[in-house]
Protein backbone atom coordinates (compact mmCIF):
# COMPACT_ATOMS: atom_id res chain seq x y z
CA UNK A 1 0.00 0.00 0.00
CA UNK A 2 3.07 2.43 0.45
CA UNK A 3 4.98 4.07 -1.52
CA UNK A 4 8.78 5.00 -1.55
CA UNK A 5 8.95 8.69 -1.33
CA UNK A 6 12.73 8.80 -0.97
CA UNK A 7 15.91 6.25 0.15
CA UNK A 8 14.47 3.94 2.83
CA UNK A 9 11.50 5.50 3.25
CA UNK A 10 7.97 4.86 2.57
CA UNK A 11 4.67 6.32 2.81
CA UNK A 12 0.93 5.50 3.04
CA UNK A 13 -1.33 7.24 0.70
CA UNK A 14 -4.57 8.16 2.12
CA UNK A 15 -7.93 9.07 1.21
CA UNK A 16 -9.98 12.67 2.15
CA UNK A 17 -14.06 13.23 1.22
CA UNK A 18 -13.13 15.31 -1.85
CA UNK A 19 -10.79 12.26 -3.52
CA UNK A 20 -13.58 9.59 -3.53
CA UNK A 21 -17.40 8.86 -4.44
CA UNK A 22 -20.00 6.80 -3.67
CA UNK A 23 -21.45 3.95 -6.80
CA UNK A 24 -24.85 3.79 -6.90
CA UNK A 25 -26.12 -0.13 -6.85
CA UNK A 26 -28.48 -2.67 -8.71
CA UNK A 27 -31.50 -1.46 -6.43
CA UNK A 28 -32.64 1.28 -4.83
CA UNK A 29 -34.75 2.55 -1.77
CA UNK A 30 -37.80 4.69 -1.40
CA UNK A 31 -35.47 7.92 0.62
CA UNK A 32 -39.08 8.29 3.08
CA UNK A 33 -38.47 4.45 4.27
CA UNK A 34 -34.91 4.01 4.83
CA UNK A 35 -33.52 3.93 8.36
CA UNK A 36 -31.20 6.80 9.64
CA UNK A 37 -31.36 6.12 13.41
CA UNK A 38 -28.21 6.01 15.41
CA UNK A 39 -28.51 3.15 18.43
CA UNK A 40 -25.92 4.01 20.90
CA UNK A 41 -25.45 1.91 23.81
CA UNK A 42 -28.91 0.29 23.36
CA UNK A 43 -30.41 3.71 23.26
CA UNK A 44 -31.68 4.98 19.53
CA UNK A 45 -31.74 8.42 18.25
CA UNK A 46 -33.38 9.80 15.03
CA UNK A 47 -30.20 11.90 13.98
CA UNK A 48 -27.17 10.54 13.80
CA UNK A 49 -24.93 13.55 13.29
CA UNK A 50 -23.48 14.81 16.58
CA UNK A 51 -23.64 18.67 17.42
CA UNK A 52 -19.66 19.54 18.36
CA UNK A 53 -18.93 20.36 21.92
CA UNK A 54 -17.68 24.08 20.55
CA UNK A 55 -18.89 27.19 22.19
CA UNK A 56 -19.93 29.10 19.21
CA UNK A 57 -21.78 25.65 18.32
CA UNK A 58 -23.40 24.33 21.67
CA UNK A 59 -24.78 26.32 24.52
CA UNK A 60 -27.48 24.69 26.84
CA UNK A 61 -30.77 25.85 24.87
CA UNK A 62 -28.88 24.38 21.97
CA UNK A 63 -28.47 21.53 23.38
CA UNK A 64 -31.84 20.77 23.98
CA UNK A 65 -33.28 21.76 20.76
CA UNK A 66 -31.02 19.27 19.35
CA UNK A 67 -32.17 16.58 21.87
CA UNK A 68 -36.03 17.48 20.92
CA UNK A 69 -35.44 17.51 17.29
CA UNK A 70 -34.44 13.57 18.19
CA UNK A 71 -30.05 14.07 18.39
CA UNK A 72 -26.74 14.56 20.42
CA UNK A 73 -25.59 18.36 20.81
CA UNK A 74 -22.09 18.18 23.01
CA UNK A 75 -21.43 20.51 25.80
CA UNK A 76 -18.07 22.05 26.54
CA UNK A 77 -17.33 21.65 30.27
CA UNK A 78 -13.78 23.43 29.48
CA UNK A 79 -15.03 26.40 27.96
CA UNK A 80 -17.25 29.44 27.93
CA UNK A 81 -20.21 28.17 29.62
CA UNK A 82 -18.49 27.31 33.14
CA UNK A 83 -16.37 29.98 32.87
CA UNK A 84 -18.96 33.00 32.98
CA UNK A 85 -22.33 33.47 34.63
CA UNK A 86 -23.41 35.14 31.93
CA UNK A 87 -21.58 33.79 28.71
CA UNK A 88 -23.95 35.77 26.22
CA UNK A 89 -21.29 39.07 27.25
CA UNK A 90 -18.51 37.17 26.25
CA UNK A 91 -19.71 35.85 23.11
CA UNK A 92 -21.22 39.22 22.09
CA UNK A 93 -17.87 39.94 22.69
CA UNK A 94 -15.65 37.60 20.73
CA UNK A 95 -18.60 38.56 17.58
CA UNK A 96 -17.51 41.80 17.35
CA UNK A 97 -13.67 41.24 17.70
CA UNK A 98 -11.65 42.08 14.42
CA UNK A 99 -10.07 38.82 12.63
CA UNK A 100 -6.97 40.33 13.75
CA UNK A 101 -8.10 40.62 17.38
CA UNK A 102 -9.92 37.51 17.51
CA UNK A 103 -7.17 35.37 18.19
CA UNK A 104 -6.18 37.17 21.15
CA UNK A 105 -9.43 38.34 22.58
CA UNK A 106 -10.27 34.58 22.76
CA UNK A 107 -6.88 33.30 24.58
CA UNK A 108 -8.07 35.99 27.19
CA UNK A 109 -11.40 34.86 27.84
CA UNK A 110 -10.34 31.41 28.30
CA UNK A 111 -7.89 32.61 30.92
CA UNK A 112 -11.18 32.75 33.59
CA UNK A 113 -10.85 29.63 35.59
CA UNK A 114 -13.81 27.20 35.38
CA UNK A 115 -16.20 27.43 38.12
CA UNK A 116 -17.36 24.18 39.52
CA UNK A 117 -20.65 25.48 40.48
CA UNK A 118 -21.13 26.46 36.64
CA UNK A 119 -21.01 22.82 35.58
CA UNK A 120 -23.36 21.28 38.06
CA UNK A 121 -25.76 24.32 36.95
CA UNK A 122 -25.43 23.77 32.81
CA UNK A 123 -25.84 19.97 32.92
CA UNK A 124 -29.03 20.45 35.55
CA UNK A 125 -30.02 23.71 33.02
CA UNK A 126 -30.25 20.49 30.44
CA UNK A 127 -31.80 18.38 31.97
CA UNK A 128 -34.89 20.79 33.66
CA UNK A 129 -35.94 21.03 29.92
CA UNK A 130 -35.93 17.15 29.92
CA UNK A 131 -33.44 16.51 27.58
CA UNK A 132 -29.90 14.10 27.14
CA UNK A 133 -27.19 15.76 28.55
CA UNK A 134 -23.79 15.38 27.21
CA UNK A 135 -20.97 16.91 28.41
CA UNK A 136 -17.37 16.63 27.36
CA UNK A 137 -13.88 18.03 28.82
CA UNK A 138 -10.16 17.74 28.35
CA UNK A 139 -8.55 14.38 30.34
CA UNK A 140 -6.97 16.59 32.82
CA UNK A 141 -10.38 17.71 34.26
CA UNK A 142 -12.31 14.25 33.35
CA UNK A 143 -12.52 12.78 36.99
CA UNK A 144 -13.62 15.92 38.91
CA UNK A 145 -15.44 17.00 36.52
CA UNK A 146 -17.46 13.60 35.62
CA UNK A 147 -18.73 13.05 39.10
CA UNK A 148 -20.21 16.74 38.90
CA UNK A 149 -21.85 16.08 35.40
CA UNK A 150 -23.25 12.60 36.43
CA UNK A 151 -24.64 14.29 40.08
CA UNK A 152 -26.87 16.85 38.08
CA UNK A 153 -27.63 14.03 35.78
CA UNK A 154 -25.35 13.94 32.61
CA UNK A 155 -26.15 10.81 30.52
CA UNK A 156 -22.99 10.73 28.41
CA UNK A 157 -19.49 11.85 29.20
CA UNK A 158 -17.06 12.84 26.36
CA UNK A 159 -13.31 12.47 27.27
CA UNK A 160 -11.76 14.73 24.71
CA UNK A 161 -7.80 15.90 23.28
CA UNK A 162 -6.32 16.49 20.40
CA UNK A 163 -4.94 13.32 20.10
CA UNK A 164 -5.88 10.73 22.40
CA UNK A 165 -3.74 7.16 23.48
CA UNK A 166 -3.85 4.92 26.08
CA UNK A 167 -0.49 4.83 26.81
CA UNK A 168 0.38 8.71 27.24
CA UNK A 169 3.51 9.55 29.32
CA UNK A 170 4.39 12.48 31.43
CA UNK A 171 6.27 13.03 34.16
CA UNK A 172 5.31 16.67 34.90
CA UNK A 173 1.76 15.69 35.63
CA UNK A 174 -0.56 12.85 36.59
CA UNK A 175 -1.73 11.13 34.06
CA UNK A 176 -5.78 9.68 33.60
CA UNK A 177 -6.09 6.21 33.35
CA UNK A 178 -8.64 5.52 30.64
CA UNK A 179 -9.40 1.98 31.37
CA UNK A 180 -10.10 2.56 35.05
CA UNK A 181 -12.03 5.56 34.40
CA UNK A 182 -14.42 4.50 31.76
CA UNK A 183 -14.62 1.37 34.09
CA UNK A 184 -15.80 3.60 36.88
CA UNK A 185 -18.20 6.17 35.58
CA UNK A 186 -21.90 4.65 35.75
CA UNK A 187 -22.83 6.39 32.72
CA UNK A 188 -21.50 5.25 28.72
CA UNK A 189 -17.94 7.14 27.58
CA UNK A 190 -16.69 8.17 24.45
CA UNK A 191 -13.53 8.69 23.68
CA UNK A 192 -11.55 11.14 21.64
CA UNK A 193 -9.54 11.74 18.93
CA UNK A 194 -7.77 8.95 17.12
CA UNK A 195 -7.40 8.28 13.94
CA UNK A 196 -5.34 5.35 13.41
CA UNK A 197 -6.21 1.25 13.44
CA UNK A 198 -4.22 0.33 16.19
CA UNK A 199 -4.66 3.27 18.41
CA UNK A 200 -8.50 2.25 17.67
CA UNK A 201 -8.32 -0.82 18.72
CA UNK A 202 -6.49 0.04 21.93
CA UNK A 203 -9.18 2.75 23.16
CA UNK A 204 -11.72 0.72 22.17
CA UNK A 205 -10.45 -2.17 25.04
CA UNK A 206 -11.16 0.97 28.04
CA UNK A 207 -14.41 -0.09 27.97
CA UNK A 208 -15.40 2.90 26.17
CA UNK A 209 -18.76 3.14 24.44
CA UNK A 210 -17.57 4.74 21.30
CA UNK A 211 -14.69 6.73 20.06
CA UNK A 212 -14.08 9.98 18.28
CA UNK A 213 -12.03 10.09 14.97
CA UNK A 214 -10.02 12.91 13.21
CA UNK A 215 -7.18 14.85 14.17
CA UNK A 216 -7.30 18.21 12.33
CA UNK A 217 -9.72 18.48 9.57
CA UNK A 218 -12.08 20.88 11.23
CA UNK A 219 -13.00 24.12 9.58
CA UNK A 220 -11.88 26.16 12.47
CA UNK A 221 -8.75 23.88 13.37
CA UNK A 222 -5.21 24.55 12.30
CA UNK A 223 -3.82 21.47 13.75
CA UNK A 224 -2.55 20.40 10.38
CA UNK A 225 -0.47 23.77 9.64
CA UNK A 226 0.77 24.14 12.87
CA UNK A 227 2.11 20.92 14.20
CA UNK A 228 1.88 19.14 10.31
CA UNK A 229 -0.46 16.13 11.88
CA UNK A 230 -3.23 13.89 10.98
CA UNK A 231 -4.58 11.98 8.70
CA UNK A 232 -7.30 12.21 6.03
CA UNK A 233 -11.15 11.16 7.24
CA UNK A 234 -11.78 8.53 4.22
CA UNK A 235 -8.99 6.84 5.75
CA UNK A 236 -8.82 7.56 8.83
CA UNK A 237 -12.57 6.46 9.66
CA UNK A 238 -12.27 3.37 6.81
CA UNK A 239 -9.13 2.25 9.38
CA UNK A 240 -11.32 2.82 12.44
CA UNK A 241 -14.38 1.24 11.39
CA UNK A 242 -11.83 -1.97 10.45
CA UNK A 243 -11.11 -1.89 13.93
CA UNK A 244 -13.96 -1.68 15.57
CA UNK A 245 -15.26 -4.49 13.24
CA UNK A 246 -12.18 -6.68 14.20
CA UNK A 247 -12.96 -6.11 18.04
CA UNK A 248 -16.61 -6.91 17.59
CA UNK A 249 -15.98 -10.04 16.17
CA UNK A 250 -13.55 -10.78 18.86
CA UNK A 251 -15.39 -9.48 22.49
CA UNK A 252 -18.61 -9.20 20.70
CA UNK A 253 -18.89 -5.83 22.05
CA UNK A 254 -19.61 -2.85 19.41
CA UNK A 255 -18.18 0.29 19.89
CA UNK A 256 -19.34 3.19 17.56
CA UNK A 257 -17.38 4.68 15.73
CA UNK A 258 -17.81 8.51 15.14
CA UNK A 259 -16.11 10.64 12.50
CA UNK A 260 -15.42 13.54 13.97
CA UNK A 261 -14.53 17.12 11.49
CA UNK A 262 -14.14 17.71 7.72
CA UNK A 263 -17.75 17.87 6.76
CA UNK A 264 -19.47 20.78 6.05
CA UNK A 265 -22.10 19.61 3.08
CA UNK A 266 -24.36 16.62 2.72
CA UNK A 267 -22.00 14.56 0.84
CA UNK A 268 -19.30 14.44 2.99
CA UNK A 269 -21.41 13.12 5.90
CA UNK A 270 -22.81 10.44 3.35
CA UNK A 271 -19.68 9.42 2.04
CA UNK A 272 -18.02 8.99 6.13
CA UNK A 273 -21.09 6.47 6.61
CA UNK A 274 -20.00 4.77 3.69
CA UNK A 275 -16.46 4.67 4.92
CA UNK A 276 -17.84 2.61 8.31
CA UNK A 277 -19.01 6.06 10.56
CA UNK A 278 -21.96 4.74 12.84
CA UNK A 279 -22.58 8.68 13.40
CA UNK A 280 -20.52 11.77 12.88
CA UNK A 281 -19.72 15.02 14.42
CA UNK A 282 -19.61 18.35 12.54
CA UNK A 283 -19.07 22.01 14.46
CA UNK A 284 -18.98 24.62 11.23
CA UNK A 285 -22.33 23.70 9.77
CA UNK A 286 -24.29 24.02 12.95
CA UNK A 287 -22.45 27.32 13.61
CA UNK A 288 -24.56 28.21 11.07
CA UNK A 289 -27.87 27.65 12.59
CA UNK A 290 -30.15 30.54 13.97
CA UNK A 291 -29.82 28.61 17.77
CA UNK A 292 -26.35 28.68 17.88
CA UNK A 293 -24.63 30.80 20.78
CA UNK A 294 -21.68 31.60 18.17
CA UNK A 295 -23.51 34.86 16.24
CA UNK A 296 -22.13 33.08 12.90
CA UNK A 297 -19.14 32.90 14.01
CA UNK A 298 -17.29 29.88 14.82
CA UNK A 299 -12.91 28.90 16.66
CA UNK A 300 -11.64 25.84 17.26
CA UNK A 301 -11.49 24.13 19.99
CA UNK A 302 -7.17 24.89 20.62
CA UNK A 303 -7.90 28.30 19.56
CA UNK A 304 -7.63 29.35 23.26
CA UNK A 305 -3.98 27.91 23.63
CA UNK A 306 -2.28 30.61 25.36
CA UNK A 307 1.24 28.97 24.22
CA UNK A 308 0.40 27.97 20.99
CA UNK A 309 -3.53 28.16 19.35
CA UNK A 310 -4.27 25.54 16.99
CA UNK A 311 -7.54 27.18 16.06
CA UNK A 312 -9.20 30.15 14.63
CA UNK A 313 -11.82 32.26 14.72
CA UNK A 314 -14.04 31.91 11.19
CA UNK A 315 -17.02 33.90 9.69
CA UNK A 316 -19.32 31.19 8.72
CA UNK A 317 -22.76 33.00 8.53
CA UNK A 318 -26.04 32.59 10.33
CA UNK A 319 -27.87 30.92 7.08
CA UNK A 320 -30.93 29.46 9.10
CA UNK A 321 -32.63 27.90 11.75
CA UNK A 322 -31.51 24.18 13.37
CA UNK A 323 -34.51 22.59 11.81
CA UNK A 324 -33.30 24.34 8.07
CA UNK A 325 -29.40 22.49 8.56
CA UNK A 326 -30.82 19.02 9.93
CA UNK A 327 -34.18 18.49 8.33
CA UNK A 328 -34.58 21.48 5.81
CA UNK A 329 -36.39 22.38 3.81
CA UNK A 330 -33.31 23.80 2.44
CA UNK A 331 -32.44 27.29 1.55
CA UNK A 332 -29.29 27.53 0.04
CA UNK A 333 -28.08 24.98 -3.00
CA UNK A 334 -24.19 24.29 -1.46
CA UNK A 335 -25.71 21.07 0.27
CA UNK A 336 -25.28 22.61 3.63
CA UNK A 337 -28.79 22.50 4.85
CA UNK A 338 -31.38 19.54 5.14
CA UNK A 339 -28.89 17.20 5.99
CA UNK A 340 -30.52 14.20 6.99
CA UNK A 341 -32.49 14.90 3.80
CA UNK A 342 -29.27 14.54 1.53
CA UNK A 343 -28.43 10.96 3.84
CA UNK A 344 -31.95 9.80 3.28
CA UNK A 345 -31.60 10.42 -0.17
CA UNK A 346 -28.15 9.27 -0.61
CA UNK A 347 -29.17 5.91 1.03
CA UNK A 348 -32.07 5.59 -1.33
CA UNK A 349 -29.88 6.22 -4.38
CA UNK A 350 -26.92 3.35 -3.05
CA UNK A 351 -30.18 1.08 -1.89
CA UNK A 352 -28.89 1.12 1.45
CA UNK A 353 -32.02 0.51 3.98
CA UNK A 354 -29.94 1.65 7.12
CA UNK A 355 -27.12 2.56 8.16
CA UNK A 356 -25.17 -1.04 8.66
CA UNK A 357 -26.54 -1.15 4.60
CA UNK A 358 -24.53 2.48 4.32
CA UNK A 359 -21.00 0.45 5.47
CA UNK A 360 -21.02 -1.76 2.45
CA UNK A 361 -21.91 0.52 -0.63
CA UNK A 362 -18.98 0.37 -3.32
CA UNK A 363 -16.87 3.71 -3.14
CA UNK A 364 -14.44 4.47 -5.89
CA UNK A 365 -11.21 7.12 -6.00
CA UNK A 366 -12.68 9.75 -8.43
CA UNK A 367 -10.90 13.35 -7.88
CA UNK A 368 -13.00 14.52 -10.77
CA UNK A 369 -16.19 14.14 -8.45
CA UNK A 370 -16.45 17.53 -7.39
CA UNK A 371 -15.65 19.36 -10.54
CA UNK A 372 -16.27 17.28 -13.54
CA UNK A 373 -18.75 19.33 -15.67
CA UNK A 374 -19.00 22.04 -13.06
CA UNK A 375 -17.73 24.73 -15.10
CA UNK A 376 -20.56 26.88 -14.50
CA UNK A 377 -21.28 26.91 -11.15
CA UNK A 378 -17.44 27.44 -10.55
CA UNK A 379 -17.08 30.52 -12.70
CA UNK A 380 -20.40 32.05 -10.83
CA UNK A 381 -19.32 30.65 -7.68
CA UNK A 382 -22.57 28.49 -7.25
CA UNK A 383 -23.73 25.48 -5.68
CA UNK A 384 -21.04 23.31 -5.94
CA UNK A 385 -18.50 26.18 -7.08
CA UNK A 386 -18.68 28.10 -3.87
Amino acid sequence: MAEWIGINRRARRCYGFDEIALVPGSQTVNPNEVNTSFKFNGKNFKIPILAAAMDGVVDVKFAVEMSRMGGIAVLNLDGIQTRYENPDEVLEEISLATPQKATELIQTVYTTPIKEKLVTKRVAEIKKAKAMAVVSCIPANAEKFSKLAIASGADIFVVQSTVTTLRHISKEYKTLDLIKFCKSIKIPVILGNCVTYETTLELMETGASGLLIGVGPGAACTTRGVLGIGVPQVTATVDAAGARDFHFKRTGKYVSIITDGGMNRGGDICKAFACGADAVMIGSSFARAKEAPGRGFHWGMATSHVNLPRGTRIQVGTTGSLKDILTGPAKVDDGSQNLLGALRTSMGSLGASDIKEMHDVEIIIAPSIQTEGKIFQVGQKVGMGK
